[in-house]
């Protein structure tokens, strides 16, 4: 599904919701734009299966942080994960939903998608405001049979708190002690330069209508609007294509069952087949929710999206979790009071992967 269509879509649920006609089983949720385009997907199925419509307001991971911790919706989506000790003092559960990537995306005339190969701490130095022409000497080193244009880059940033925002910056501060050190990784920090745009597709729009222009969004995303994008060289020093299977390599050694709250941070793994901006979504509910009921609908939902929709994720080159994982995040719900799924099936048993 196209992602503008997915948004109307979306905007078609939220409709239902907001029509007076309110019915309880509807689902309220707010946060990151990174797993948006699969969250539609699976609330379109669901709503077919079910009749139980879903409302999620892709704002931003620092959106949807804020206003799960302001009880005004069931449940937060954040791409950055919040910390044990910040779980705790706010009385969260957080568990992973799903594992995707975040691309470089380029607008550079002569320059096609997969065409182009650049690294962390090139990328750093291009904002940091560092390198400033597509045609300087490291990036030319990086890509020596594509012919360069001393085209001034732009920069395009994500002017919103984001989950996008934090797996990019923290890739870069794991590349450059210097991005470390100045800029940070955070869902929201002080970019030197550029241009700010809100959303992917604020950052997409602004790529495409700027000449020289680099950016960056989920690949789904990216790969659905036809965005042109860069390779990227990974932490082992291979060049690596966005596509599940290297996400699925960021994601193969990550230890789950010893990251406390699921704390784990996905972005310049080791591997030779690793995306190095790789993340996992996350969700954020209430251990004793103020509605428990709301919450335990938004639980079948997560179930009934573990069991079914994996090929739909697959199909946006997202990576489902592992059998293993699933069956922990389960057994995490039993954390949260009032909640049932785990004794009865939730709609829709056929397993999807």
């Amino acid at each position: 599904m196209n992602p503008f269509n997915a948004k109307r879509a979306l905007l078609a649920l939220t409709g239902v919701v907001a029509l007076g006609a309110a019915q309880a089983a509807d689902i309220s949720g707010a946060g990151a734009t990174f797993p948006y385009p699969i969250y539609s997907k699976w609330a379109d199925a669901y709503k077919q299966q079910t009749g139980v419509g879903l409302n999620y307001q892709s704002i931003g991971s620092g959106g949807g942080i804020k206003q799960i911790k302001a009880k005004t919706v069931t449940f937060g989506a954040s791409d950055m994960p919040l910390k044990p000790e910040e779980l705790k003092e706010s009385g969260l559960v957080q568990f992973p939903m799903i594992i995707g990537g975040v691309v470089p995306v380029l607008n550079v005339k002569g320059v096609a998608a997969g065409q182009l190969v650049l690294d962390g701490p090139t990328i750093a130095a291009i904002y940091m405001g560092e390198i400033t022409k597509w045609d300087d000497a490291r990036i030319k080193k990086l890509n020596p049979k594509v012919m360069l244009p001393p085209t001034t880059i732009a920069p395009v940033y994500r002017s919103d708190g984001s989950g996008t925002n934090f797996l990019f910056s923290d890739y870069l501060s794991k590349s450059s002690a210097k991005f470390k050190s100045s800029i940070g990784a955070s869902t929201s920090v002080q970019w030197p330069v550029g241009i700010g745009a809100k959303g992917n597709e604020g950052v997409a729009n602004m790529t495409r209508q700027t000449d020289g222009a680099i950016g960056y969004v989920e690949y789904a995303f990216a790969k659905q609007t036809n965005m042109a994008y860069a390779d990227l060289i990974n932490k082992a020093g291979k060049t690596v294509v966005p596509k599940a299977e290297s996400f699925q390599g960021a994601a193969a050694s990550a230890d789950w069952a010893h990251a406390e709250g699921y704390y784990l941070i996905l972005t310049d793994q080791s591997g030779a087949a690793s995306w190095p901006i790789t993340g996992a979504s996350f969700i954020l509910l209430y251990a004793n929710p103020p509605d428990a009921g709301a919450t335990n609908e938004a639980l079948k939902f997560f179930d009934w999206a573990y069991k079914n929709g994996g090929k739909m994720a697959t199909d946006l080159d997202y990576v489902p979790l592992p059998e293993g994982l699933i069956k922990q995040v389960r057994a995490t719900w039993k954390q949260i009071k009032g909640e049932t799924v785990a004794q009865r099936s939730a709609p829709g048993s056929a397993h999807g992967g």
